[in-house]
């Protein structure tokens, strides 16, 4: 789900509508004082922010970019040419395009009712501002971007490792910063930190004060020397794509174009599949597991696709989109293009006895529970493929945390790489929900195994008492 939150009444008259989309774990911000609004990164889908101004009357006089983003294509460039607002950026960012250069201390009088005042909190990126939004009796809140999120900080490798240990500290000092010179009432409404990578850790809550996070944030209750300890050991790997971003936002993304792609027919995609193109089915992995076509890869469009997708993928490389409507097609372009993918092979709508070429094409995947792990690993797979291989395809915190004892560990996003690394036999594969799971084995039999896709929560692991082993 991509939406908009219920319209926020903050002190002194202002408001704060929150734009958020979930499926990249990031939120955008618009806020106004009834008659004029400013917007704090915006996506790249830009009409949501339009649409949700023109719900409320307002007219959009200015656009702020708290950092350049890693994990999204920003539209915030083609939103102030839309609405001729301005378009604020730290000053240290080097841009070829028109922009309000912003600094430490700077404030833009938005309206009588309404400032925003710049402040320099590196940590996340270098030059990462925050934004102070203040009413007529001072400030009410902070977007914070990267910087401060709801009990982690955004993480601080993303500009290479050389550079975390560094913007660790860098990122304590900012919200120590933030901590002493803003009210314990003052609202976060940070960019970062409802399932993005660009978290350190897991955030909690979904919405916070200061004085709240004063009680529960690392960056705010640790030293700076145990904070970036504790940052730096529980850093995981990030997206693959997050390297593509940067370029595109540094450079000014191009207008999203939302076009269908051409469509294939049954041969084509026959074709496609044959010559080991992506072709990516978008349903439920529950539709998915009881028949698709072979060689297709299960990205449903009920879990965090555009993020996998977007890891897994060569890029640049074809991909073709497999929807049961047009709406499934168009919300999985919608998804992708904010992360800079937006030109597709084809694309083509039906089920897939419709869509295949001959019945041969067409396959199931045999699912289980961890209670059908246990047992299976008890002598009784229950007509199932007796279990030569438990494969977890979590990430690398996720499995040191607790695994499968025995199991073998290839995160999803290097699987395409490592299948030969995966043991002979047949496979039965498991994540912490299912999600990547379907994901994987959609490759594995690609790749010609005999796979059992464990379609179950990984605490039902231990409530099934299939044998589990603490750290890596």
């Amino acid at each position: 789900m991509n939406t908009a939150k219920e319209y926020e009444p903050q002190a002194g008259g202002l408001a704060v509508e929150v734009i958020e989309t979930s499926s990249l774990g990031d939120r955008s911000y618009l806020a106004t004082d009834g008659e004029i609004a400013v917007v704090v990164d915006p996506q790249r889908d830009i009409d949501r922010v339009i649409a949700v101004a023109g719900r409320l009357g307002v007219q959009i006089v200015l656009v702020l970019e708290t950092h350049v983003h890693n994990d999204y294509v920003s539209g915030g460039l083609e939103l102030a040419r839309l609405t001729g607002a301005d378009y604020g950026l730290a000053a240290a960012d080097e841009v070829p395009f028109d922009r309000r250069p912003l600094s430490d201390g700077e404030v833009v009088e938005v309206s009588a009712r309404m400032r925003v005042r710049a402040v320099a909190t590196p940590g996340h990126t270098f030059h990462h501002l925050s934004y102070v939004l203040e009413g007529e009796y001072g400030p009410v809140g902070v977007f914070t971007g990267g910087s401060l999120l709801f009990g982690t900080t955004g993480r601080t490798d993303l500009l290479g490792q050389q550079h975390s240990e560094d913007l660790a500290r860098h990122q304590h000092a900012s919200a120590q910063r933030l901590a002493e010179n803003l009210p314990d009432g003052a609202q976060i409404w940070p960019t970062h930190g409802f399932g993005s990578f660009c978290s350190a850790t897991q955030a909690s809550g979904d919405s916070a004060t200061l004085g709240e996070q004063k009680r529960i944030n690392p960056a705010l209750t640790l030293s700076e020397g145990e904070f970036v300890e504790q940052t730096l050991s529980g850093l995981d790997a990030y997206p693959a794509y997050y390297a593509h971003m940067g370029v595109q936002n540094t450079s000014g993304p191009e207008p999203l174009d939302l076009r269908e792609p051409v469509r294939a027919e049954p041969e084509e995609l026959r074709r496609r599949l044959e010559h080991g193109e992506w072709v990516v089915d978008l349903r439920s992995r529950k539709a998915y597991v009881i028949s698709h076509l072979a060689g297709t890869v299960s990205l449903g469009l009920d879990g965090p696709m555009a993020t996998w997708l977007g890891w897994m993928i060569d890029w640049g490389a074809p991909i073709t989109l497999l929807g049961e409507s047009r709406e499934q097609v168009g919300q999985a372009q919608r998804e992708l293009a904010r992360i800079g993918i937006d030109k597709f092979a084809a694309a083509a709508v039906g089920t897939p006895k419709e869509l295949a070429a001959d019945a041969g094409q067409l396959r199931s995947t045999p699912a289980a529970t961890f209670g059908d792990l246990a047992a299976a690993l008890g002598g009784n797979s229950q007509g199932l493929p007796a279990p030569d291989v438990v494969l977890d395809v979590r990430t690398n915190n996720e499995f040191g945390a607790r695994h499968v004892t025995g199991a073998v560990h290839v995160p999803l996003y290097e699987l395409k790489d490592r299948l030969g690394e995966v043991p002979a036999g047949a496979v039965w594969v498991h994540c912490g929900s299912g999600y990547r799971a379907t994901a994987a084995a959609s490759l594995l039999e690609t790749a010609g195994r005999t796979v059992v896709l464990i379609d179950d929560m990984f605490d039902a692991a231990a409530q099934a008492d299939v044998p589990l082993t603490d750290g890596t």
